[in-house]
């Protein structure tokens, strides 16, 4: 599709299949005449006679009159078409080798709603794609940065909430427009406070985002219980809490109760116990039966219950739940193994299988750096016993 802007309207206009079908010497011919053609519009913009020149040629031609009545018209086997929204440049950021970052049919849907879009495509890894990422903070990929114009545009109008805007330009958030992330150019934080189980040492890092009051979080659960136990060193979970308020009500007091369990130490027993009771302290009243569960489990209960009437952990966990909106996670549960996202309830097999391919890549790396650490020390001793000789 190509546009041109002519006198406050914008046009655009879609090249026939027999037109891309055609011999050299009629493509040859056809560009000869979107050279008159270029100096017929050009006539337009300066109130020339190149269109009445153009009629007496060949009989036909555009004039301004012309233009000013028709919203629809043909020319020289194009069709072109008038809309009242300005030429919208968008900046794309992607990455050409990700399959799960194609945008084919994304922008397909996207000139239907700004049929005047013009993109630009650029590599993630790039100048202006590194620059664009960083100026923007994006974490995933692909990127949409709409100019200025974009705000005379009806899309516009209709989903303000849906872009940021840092000074003359645009970014959307496709994940609320509810298109998939293809690739994350950075991974959540791993902090000194964060819930961990395992080692720090581990080879693959899995950061899961929950809620103890998810039926597909509580299924969730059981497979990273098995994964710890087949990896064992080898994995560590980061667990993050994502409390969805609007369908779960006590998910909240259960993420404070299972921040208060972890500070002496008992995350994964107490989330156990969350998961396996979450009918029951889901239909309770008030968060008077979290501080039984830590009873039953040992814990200090005047540490506990202090620890929960004080809200300790309130801005952590709304730190968590920010942190997952930035990374355009919206649903629970959600899984980070490294760099590779997973939403929903991920099985055993397609876990185990992701994380296989993570540790034989590392060890890959690592065999490769001690082959050459090896090299590099055998040269030195083959100097060392030339320099001797000598």
């Amino acid at each position: 599709m190509y546009i041109l802007n002519m006198r406050g309207k914008n046009y655009s206009f879609f090249m026939n299949e027999e037109i891309k079908n055609e011999s050299k010497e009629n493509i040859e011919k056809k560009k000869k005449n979107l050279i008159s053609l270029a100096i017929l519009l050009a006539g337009l913009f300066i109130g020339s006679l190149f269109v009445d020149l153009s009629q007496l040629v060949k009989g036909g031609g555009i004039s301004q009159k012309v233009l000013n009545n028709k919203d629809v018209f043909q020319l020289d086997g194009r069709t072109w078409v008038a809309y009242s929204d300005p030429i919208i440049d968008v900046t794309i950021v992607n990455d050409d080798e990700c399959e799960e970052c194609n945008i084919d049919e994304a922008l397909v849907w996207f000139r239907k709603i700004v049929p005047t879009m013009l993109a630009n495509k650029v590599e993630y890894d790039s100048v202006e794609g590194k620059e664009a990422i960083d100026e923007f903070d994006v974490k995933y990929l692909p990127m949409f940065i709409f100019g200025r114009e974009v705000e005379g545009t009806e899309f516009y109008k209709q989903a303000e909430s849906l872009f940021a805007q840092k000074g003359e330009k645009y970014v959307l958030d496709t994940a609320k427009l509810g298109l998939p992330s293809g690739k994350y150019v950075e991974i959540p934080r791993i902090e000194d406070d964060s819930i961990k189980v395992g080692s720090d040492d581990a080879k693959v890092k899995l950061i899961a985002f929950s809620d103890f009051q998810c039926p597909y979080c509580q299924l969730f659960h059981k497979t990273i219980e098995d994964i710890l136990s087949e990896y064992g060193d080898q994995v560590q979970l980061v667990f993050k809490n994502l409390p969805l308020d609007s369908l779960h009500p006590k998910a909240r007091g259960a993420a404070l109760a299972v921040e208060c369990a972890n500070d002496q130490g008992k995350f994964m027993e107490y989330a156990d116990k969350l998961f396996a009771d979450q009918k029951t302290w889901g239909e309770s009243t008030d968060n008077k039966i979290f501080s039984s569960y830590a009873s039953k489990l040992g814990l200090d209960g005047t540490q506990f219950n202090q620890c929960m009437e004080d809200e300790k952990y309130k801005e952590k966990i709304e730190g968590d739940v920010q942190e997952a909106s930035d990374f355009g996670i919206s649903g629970t549960p959600a899984l980070f193994i490294d760099d590779i996202f997973k939403s929903g309830v991920v099985q055993f097999e397609e876990l185990k299988t992701l994380i296989d391919e993570k540790l034989g890549i590392i060890e890959e790396i690592v065999e490769v750096v001690e082959e050459e650490n090896t090299k590099e020390d055998t040269e030195k001793e083959e100097v060392v016993d030339i320099e001797s000789k000598e």
